[in-house]
């Protein structure tokens, strides 16, 4: 007779990553029984305002649902999505809980189980990312609430750039606010984790080069990793910092700071506003921060086009720096909504950038294959698609792993 072990499938242990941006949240549920398989995922957008959705995608048939969801903020969209997640999963099988938080400050540089003591420290380091450490810390808590059998964990996008060199993390500002915490952080970091090993596996040579990696999306930055570790990123004490981005000014002169207080009469939250949701593609195109409706209409409105050149300008001189920073360039990665989708805008990104012996295939581009550089470039372009929620899923299954007690 058999033994039943070869019968039975083993029991599932889910983990849910969750990733919450400011009004939105995108989530995944994966199976880590035997190894990391995604079952559900999906997302809830425009948390706190009108016409919001909640959508779910089963990945075993690749059927979709979608409803109206209204929410007055992360708390209530926690209670919603899990009463959606109940009847589809057996969130009784739900192991652990990882969430991407973008801030980790000084003090949270890995991974780790959310105790009272990280708690405290995430409410304490709030004012260096008011635009989303306080939803997320809503998150945790209105998971507390609704799962409570279930452990959580934080992921830091800061913790891909832990290691900065001293030179790249350094702003130049008084030393007593860098003893205070004030420096370069660098965000995005799951993604970059993410691309990183991906390209380990698609072009090992690559991956252990000189590399730019660009995540290209309504945030937008960019980091110089050699043999994949970061030496420096654009985006600096805050996700404002380096690129243009959807709505946010990326790099500007900071004496605006004053002209903008005292010669327009701004309070520094209406500064904040500016430069966060009122600027970018937004604020240079008066229409859109959505890349695809300025691409649309690019060729008939010059506000449009103004934006779109604008961003892939400071996007290219920045490949240009950090060539220099790596002392050579051997891969570019685009990735991120806007990376992965607007071919048009890699190619106007990598235009011009034949002294670094990028040469892009036009026809490869057009079709968003994975390679999109000729057979002479001796730089190569990838196009890859992330997945933050399987960098948070794997991180929670090692730590699930190394038997790690909640505190």
């Amino acid at each position: 007779m058999a033994n039943s072990a070869h019968q039975t499938s083993p029991s599932p242990q889910l983990i849910l990553a969750v990733n919450g941006g400011s009004s939105s949240i995108k989530f995944a549920v994966f199976d880590a029984a035997i190894e990391l398989r995604r079952t559900l995922s999906g997302g809830i957008d425009r948390i706190g305002l009108s016409g919001g959705t909640l959508k779910i995608k089963d990945a075993a048939t690749n059927q979709s649902e979608q409803a109206p969801l209204a929410t007055s903020g992360h708390a209530e969209a926690v209670e919603r999505l899990v009463e959606w997640l109940a009847p589809r999963t057996d969130l009784s099988a739900l192991a652990a809980i990882g969430h991407r938080i973008v801030h980790g400050g000084p003090t949270l540089l890995q991974p780790c189980w959310i105790d009272d003591g990280v708690l405290t420290e995430l409410r304490r380091l709030a004012p260096f990312d008011p635009e989303h450490l306080p939803g997320e810390l809503d998150l945790i808590e209105g998971f507390r609430r609704a799962t409570p059998h279930a452990r959580q964990a934080a992921c830091f996008d800061t913790s891909f750039h832990r290691n900065l060199p001293d030179v790249a993390r350094t702003l130049a500002i008084p030393r007593q606010y860098a003893a205070q915490g004030v420096r370069r952080y660098g965000f995005h970091g799951l993604s970059y984790s993410y691309l990183v090993e991906e390209l380990s596996r698609l072009n090992p040579a690559a991956a252990a080069g000189r590399v730019v990696l660009a995540h290209l999306g309504n945030g937008a930055s960019m980091a110089a990793v050699a043999s994949g570790k970061c030496i420096d990123t654009t985006m600096a004490f805050t996700p404002t910092a380096g690129l243009v981005m959807s709505t946010r000014s990326g790099d500007f002169d900071p004496g605006l700071v004053r002209y903008f207080i005292e010669e327009k009469g701004m309070s520094a939250l209406e500064f904040h506003e500016l430069v966060n949701r009122r600027s970018g593609l937004l604020g240079v195109s008066e229409t859109s921060s959505d890349m695809r409706d300025l691409l649309a209409r690019w060729a008939d409105d010059s506000r449009a086009a103004e934006a779109v050149a604008l961003f892939c300008y400071q996007a290219k001189k920045t490949i240009g720096a950090y060539a220099a920073a790596l002392g050579g360039l051997d891969a570019i990665v685009f990735s991120g909504g806007i990376g992965e989708n607007a071919h048009e805008v890699r190619a106007m990104i990598c235009d011009g950038l034949e002294y670094l012996q990028v040469v892009v295939d036009a026809s490869r581009n057009a079709a968003g294959e994975s390679l999109i550089s000729t057979a002479a470039s001796r730089t190569r372009v990838f196009v890859i698609r992330t997945d933050e929620e399987r960098v948070i899923a794997t991180t929670l299954r090692d730590l699930l792993a190394a038997g790690v007690a909640d505190a």
